[in-house]
């Protein structure tokens, strides 16, 4: 894994067009993410870097202008946990920055990846003079706790297969589907994903297999078709209400 310190100068882009796409920030005019844009640090990280480490002291929310982030968790095993992908748009770091504790997950770039941060103070003063972030942070933080308790009660009550197709059903709802057909690209690692809802790669593969057979799912040149999405829902809400 490379070192936290970042590698190389970021790309030239608009930093306050950057900004606009950033959820905690929707609602700020153009002039105020300029001002904003001309405070943060700005930084480029490679693929396979680390941005955070989990238990670490640091306080600064980070904002994603390009690229693909994970933030996993380690058992004192030593197992890595993935915890979720986040991409353009998405921030990460809010909860140490609110309660002052150390960071509860390792974050790592599994692209390259174009991020600013903002010290925990600064998001503090965001927070107390701009009600349009500080409803976007709650609503965000609404929509994990929520997001958090689905996955809990998957673990306790969903076998292994269910819950593959669950995290599915929650990665193709991430794409904001319009039809009963969405694309998750890039199709999703076997160890990733079974690391999302711990289990092993082979029990991936093997129910991969099944719903390809079954014609609700396909890959594609990378990217992983969900063919049937109603079916999928279906398959895990029909477990579920059991």
């Amino acid at each position: 894994m490379s070192s936290p310190t970042s590698l190389k100068k970021p790309p030239p882009i608009d930093r306050r067009a950057a900004l606009a796409k950033i959820g905690m920030l929707r609602g700020l005019p153009p002039a105020e993410l300029e001002a904003l844009a001309a405070k943060l640090t700005w930084r480029a990280y490679e693929k396979d870097q680390q941005i955070i480490e989990q238990e670490g002291g640091s306080n600064d929310v980070y904002l994603v202008a390009s690229g693909r982030v994970r933030a996993t968790i380690y058992a004192a095993s030593g197992r890595e946990v993935a915890f979720r992908d986040l991409t353009e748009g998405a921030s990460f770091g809010e909860l140490s920055a609110v309660d002052g504790l150390s960071r509860s997950t390792s974050v790592i770039a599994i692209e390259d990846t174009w991020l600013a941060s903002i010290p925990g103070e600064q998001f503090w003063g965001l927070l107390r003079t701009k009600p349009a972030v500080m409803e976007n942070v709650v609503k965000g933080l609404v929509a994990l706790v929520r997001n958090l308790t689905e996955r809990v009660v998957d673990y306790s009550t969903l076998g292994v297969r269910n819950r593959i197709q669950a995290e599915l059903v929650r990665m193709a709802r991430e794409t904001k589907p319009k039809t009963n057909q969405c694309v998750i690209s890039p199709a999703p690692k076997h160890a990733d994903l079974a690391s999302r809802v711990s289990t092993n790669r082979e029990e991936v593969a093997r129910e991969f297999s099944h719903l390809t057979k079954e014609k609700i799912i396909e890959r594609r040149r990378g990217e992983l078709v969900i063919l049937d999405l109603r079916r999928l829902i279906g398959m895990v809400e029909k477990v579920r209400e059991d």
